[in-house]
């Protein structure tokens, strides 16, 4: 390899010694060279500016400092271990595959995601052992050659890839990635292999709601059944136990593993000729079944078909083509959620753009996907789009198809096979339209999901104005691919303007294509000028020729993916849409007409806040209002769940309304599971409409500019397809791009694809290693970590923090906890202390005599509610009531007690009344006491249903900053105070319906007429078309204002609204770096 380096057409030359010292020197130089991908780097030297790259040359000339001055501390230990003079330590079996536990520490230590170390902080690291006499310490080279050999071993391939736009990126193949799941046994239970029939129709995954139960084509979903000793696949004839023979055509499974069959019936006439059923699908139990395809072969049982049979393709179909690609191991489907997005790879506001991809598997559990480590990592580059480098993952996604993976399952040993298919594609709306192949939000139909829009004057009629509030005719992508092929014929022209009429008139332009479309432009031209007595059809047919043979580089890889159709498959991501759109929008619109003492009034009210019961981070109001214009996603998610309890007086009455009906939707669409699926698309049209008619009352422009406005309108369809929407957001993924700036940050920076995926696929086998999972060797057998390394991430549950995994231990409901011991003024803790039943709140109880007055108690620090919430003092619950337990009650807990045997609780609640009516500004369920009388009730602590957030009616009360507290700076009294919210003893509470936490249990305890959302428009068509007409005279007034500057001569003003220059802003609030919102 050495001799056919070269830079610069020259040959590197080292020199020739003929010394043996030179001679192993230069041995070492290869070695090292080999070991630490170093070799050919020249070949990735980035394209960048000077001061970049002075930048990194300083940085590695303090790692190469660093790395000098360790090494003349221990020269010799490091020249014994690469001469190889040292002695080769062997495997110990219970840290295999490591050769100690040492160094399954060190390699650990170096591959925590959120901890990246340096090669010079590591030698630091290991001098320190070193010096404290650690026992197996090794030499960064000598750890660097382990992990590169467990690299090669069992790690996950990394492929070099090089798109058909010539661009080179590094992809780590997601066939290994989803093996690792199959092959784990923390995980691989929890994989369902089917759609889930949901147990008293709650949907709450993907897996139940309709795509893989009704749209997906039932072959590519998981084909089979194993029985164990025989396998029924679908589309094949099978017999049951009473006789009667079916076609299994999709398998399901309930909540608990039990497999079921949608089937057609197959009935016989008297001569035994067959007839399909085919318009009845009846539910079959797996355990009827008797005998598969393959047995009645065998016993000479297979009917003869009848013509109708015969001709609908159902005899064509036996045996299953599924079977033979199976070679008898059971065959199952794996899907995908397929993430891409641009991202920083600096952790500064110093831009530096790279397009990532990342997938998770999407036959798991929310629970599971929501954490960072079922995050996967696949691809990254400075300079191939997302669509580019899905050219390359697509191939391989698709080669499952036709050699299905082999993996052993981690719990029962089983060799078992699998397909994969995409799922869906989450991202911000501009990812989102790039994948779908669509124009982008600017453009005159502007949707990625249908064909609403038009010219600017058809958007300002009456029909075009109201068509914005509803989804308008489904793209496909079919359709999308049909109009990408149309421009590339015009484009064998030569005549661009042609394409971009039909890229304007239709909303479809991919980006991907376009590359191709301005060479075949380029081509073209330059064809008709080379030889002018050719005719454009004749050069055209040429062009389309080459298009033919080259198709599958030249179309976007996304709308030739079978089981994905991006314009149904890009689901409304709530995140960018819901928090960094219609929430943005509003606070923007909310805080800068305010003046300064209004802006002080706000931020009182908000650091009041009762965060009881809404699962938020700290409230900090003046960082919020000082930074009004640049919040994140998570500070918006708290606006939108309080907000409309502090601005009821700062905003206008039109605004308010529209701060409660942003409240009410967004709570909605983060329920974690869907109970009622008929009410709650109700609830959510209701919501939508609700949303988007206020928007237009207040500015009917931003219907046209703002696309996440009119992108509510497909919510429905959305839930419908994908069930509750939190299950296909995007923010664990944009979380998972910290853990890609810390890789980015410290690799080579010659060959960042290659080298951030080898950082990633390192993490991702450590995590395998950890969890206990399997790996095949060369040799074909299959491998896992010894008992040591399968044990050590679960007794120590820092390790499980640092790497995103979170324990599946449920919280024991009415469990509890006591509350800490005080300690006396010589820090050391005094007894606990007991108290009689009849000196406690529970001795008011209402039943109180079911306890001994005599009766020792001491108090609890929270107790575990049935849903897990941990339940304080003061928290507001629904409870089963102690005196009937079909009757519910509600209140605020003000004691929570424990016996002296500590065997079990109980929990006093002060008893609250829910009201008939909704609060008369908040439009929300009030709680009071009956006749104004405390009265109290002692619960068992298995008694406690959920946790709810609950706030004070401060508008009845004329609540005001009226309170002082002391200011703490750096943890003291600084002398000066702060005011806050002074509640008066007004006894009357609002039950916040906005919040995200149990929103679903509140709606299922309460009356529907105090929460369902209420139609605020009851003739939406004639309101739209009284905005439009608004709209048309305001857009009419400033064209006229327009016009004259330019024929007077004078310069436009700075733009401000919908279509300025401020493009990239916005864009950068997608990204949740800078969400500053247009005005």
């Amino acid at each position: 390899m050495w001799d056919n380096h070269a830079f610069s057409n020259e040959i590197f030359d080292a020199g020739v010694d003929h010394t043996k010292a030179a001679a192993e020197q230069r041995k070492r130089l290869e070695q090292e060279a080999t070991n630490f991908d170093l070799w050919n780097g020249a070949d990735f030297l980035p394209g960048r500016n000077a001061s970049h790259n002075e930048l990194l040359l300083d940085e590695l000339e303090q790692e190469d400092i660093l790395t000098e001055l360790l090494r003349n501390t221990h020269a010799d230990l490091i020249e014994e271990q690469i001469s190889g003079h040292a002695n080769q330590r062997k495997i110990t079996e219970d840290w295999s595959p490591y050769e100690s536990k040492m160094m399954f520490l060190l390699d650990t230590l170096d591959n925590l995601p959120r901890m990246r170390i340096s090669n010079s902080l590591m030698n630091v690291f290991l001098w320190v052992l070193r010096e404290g006499g650690a026992r197996d310490v090794p030499s960064l080279y000598h750890l660097r050659q382990v992990q590169t050999s467990l690299r090669k071993s069992s790690g996950v391939p990394t492929i070099q890839y090089k798109s058909p736009k010539g661009n080179i990126y590094s992809v780590n193949d997601p066939r290994t990635l989803v093996a690792m799941d199959w092959a784990n046994p923390l995980v691989c239970d929890h994989i369902r292999r089917y759609p889930v029939i949901p147990p008293d129709g709650v949907i709450s995954e993907v897996y139940h709601a309709e795509k893989w139960r009704k749209d997906a084509d039932q072959r590519m979903l998981s084909p089979m059944y194993d029985a164990g000793t025989r396998h029924y696949y679908i589309d094949e004839l099978a017999r049951l136990k009473n006789g009667q023979f079916i076609i299994p055509v999709r398998w399901l499974e309930d909540n608990d593993g039990n497999v079921l069959a949608d089937a057609y019936p197959v009935t016989l006439d008297n001569e035994f000729v067959a007839h399909v059923v085919d318009g009845d699908v009846i539910l079959v139990k797996s355990s009827e079944l008797k005998d598969n395809f393959l047995d009645l072969m065998d016993l000479g049982l297979v009917p003869t078909w009848s013509a109708q049979a015969i001709t609908s393709g159902h005899c064509a179909r036996m045996p299953n083509p599924d079977r033979a690609l199976a070679e008898g191991d059971p065959l199952y489907t794996s899907w995908i959620d397929v993430f891409g997005d641009d991202v920083s790879g600096n952790r500064t506001k110093n831009w530096n753009k790279h397009y990532n991809t990342y997938i998770s598997h999407r036959n798991l559990p929310r629970k599971l996907l929501q954490q960072e480590f079922h995050v996967h990592f696949v691809s990254t580059s400075q300079i191939a789009s997302i669509p580019e480098q899905f050219h390359g993952i697509k191939q391989l996604i698709e080669s499952t198809h036709k050699k299905p993976v082999k993996v052993r399952h981690g719990k029962s040993g089983v060799q078992v096979r699998f397909k994969i298919y995409a799922n869906c594609g989450p991202g911000d709306n501009p990812a989102q339209s790039e994948v779908c192949g669509h124009i982008g939000g600017n453009g005159n139909h502007p949707c990625r999901k249908c064909l609403i829009g038009g010219t600017q004057q058809t958007k300002e009629s009456d029909d075009g104005f109201h068509s914005l509030f509803e989804a308008g005719f489904p793209r496909s992508a079919a359709g999308t691919l049909e109009d990408v092929e149309a421009q590339v014929e015009l484009a064998c022209l030569g005549i661009a303007q042609n394409v971009q009429n039909h890229q304007t008139d239709t909303g479809t332009k991919d980006a991907y294509t376009q590359f191709w479309i301005d060479h075949l432009i380029a081509r073209a031209r330059l064809l008709r000028k080379k030889h002018p007595e050719r005719t454009a059809t004749d050069i055209q047919a040429e062009l389309l020729a080459w298009v033919h043979e080259n198709k599958s580089d030249i179309y976007n890889p996304f709308l030739t993916l079978d089981g994905f159709d991006p314009a149904v498959d890009t689901p409304v991501e709530i995140l960018h849409t819901i928090l960094l759109g219609v929430v943005k929008y509003l606070w923007h619109g909310t805080h800068t007409p305010w003046t300064t003492s209004q802006k002080m009034i706000y931020s009182v009210r908000l650091q009041s806040t009762e965060r009881s019961g809404l699962s938020i981070y700290a409230i900090r109001a003046n960082y919020i209002m000082q930074y009004a214009n640049s919040l994140i996603g998570r500070q918006f998610k708290t606006l939108a769940q309080v907000n409309v309890f502090h601005v009821y007086d700062l905003v206008d009455a039109t605004r308010f309304l529209l701060t409660k009906a942003v409240g009410e939707l967004a709570a909605l669409l983060w329920m974690p599971e869907i109970r009622n699926m008929e009410e709650y698309l109700s609830d959510i049209e209701v919501a939508t409409a609700n949303v988007l008619d206020l928007f237009a009352m207040i500015d009917p422009s931003k219907m046209i500019y703002k696309l996440k406005l009119h992108l509510l309108a497909h919510l429905k369809a959305d839930i419908l397809r994908f069930g509750p929407l939190v299950g296909v957001a995007a923010e664990v993924f944009e979380c998972f791009n910290a853990i890609f700036r810390f890789c980015s940050i410290f690799s080579n920076h010659l060959a960042p694809s290659r080298d951030i995926a080898f950082q990633l696929a390192k993490q991702e086998v450590l995590k395998h290693r950890l969890t206990g999972g399997w790996w095949p060797t060369a040799a074909g057998e299959w491998e896992r970590p010894g008992s040591s390394v399968r044990s050590f991430i679960h007794a120590h549950p820092t390790l499980q923090a640092l790497m995103g995994w979170t324990s599946a231990e449920r919280l024991v409901n009415g469990s509890f906890r006591l509350e800490p011991l005080k300690k006396d003024s010589s820090r050391k803790a005094v007894s606990r202390k007991y108290t009689p039943w009849c000196m406690t709140q529970g001795g008011r109880a209402l039943n109180s005599a079911s306890e001994d007055v005599n009766s020792q108690w001491t108090p609890c620090r929270y107790v575990i509610a049935q849903s897990e919430d941990k339940c304080s003092v003061g928290s507001w619950v629904f409870a089963e009531s102690p005196l009937n337990h079909n009757d519910r009650v509600t209140g605020r807990i003000v004691e929570i007690l424990t016996n002296i045997t500590g065997d079990r609780a109980l929990v006093i609640l002060d008893i609250f009344h829910v009201l008939s009516a909704r609060h008369e500004i908040f439009g929300m369920p009030m709680l009071a006491r009956r006749n104004e009388e405390a009265t109290y009730m002692a619960i068992p602590s298995t008694g406690l249903d959920f946790l709810y957030n609950v706030q004070h009616d401060c508008p009845l009360s004329k609540c005001t900053a009226s309170g002082n507290q002391p200011l703490m700076q750096e943890r003291v009294e600084s002398g000066q105070s702060k005011a806050y919210i002074e509640h008066q003893p007004t006894e009357r509470f609002v039950i916040n319906t906005h919040a995200f936490h149990n929103a679903h249990l509140i709606r299922a305890s309460l009356p529907r007429s105090l929460v369902a959302p209420a139609p605020l428009v009851p003739d939406r068509r004639a309101k739209h078309f009284e905005l439009a007409g608004s709209l048309r005279a305001t857009q009419e007034a400033k064209r006229a204002v327009t016009k004259a500057r330019k024929n007077d001569g004078v310069p436009n003003p700075v733009q401000t609204g919908p279509g300025s220059n401020k493009r990239q802003r916005l864009e950068t609030g997608e990204e949740g770096l800078n969400t500053a919102v247009l005005v």
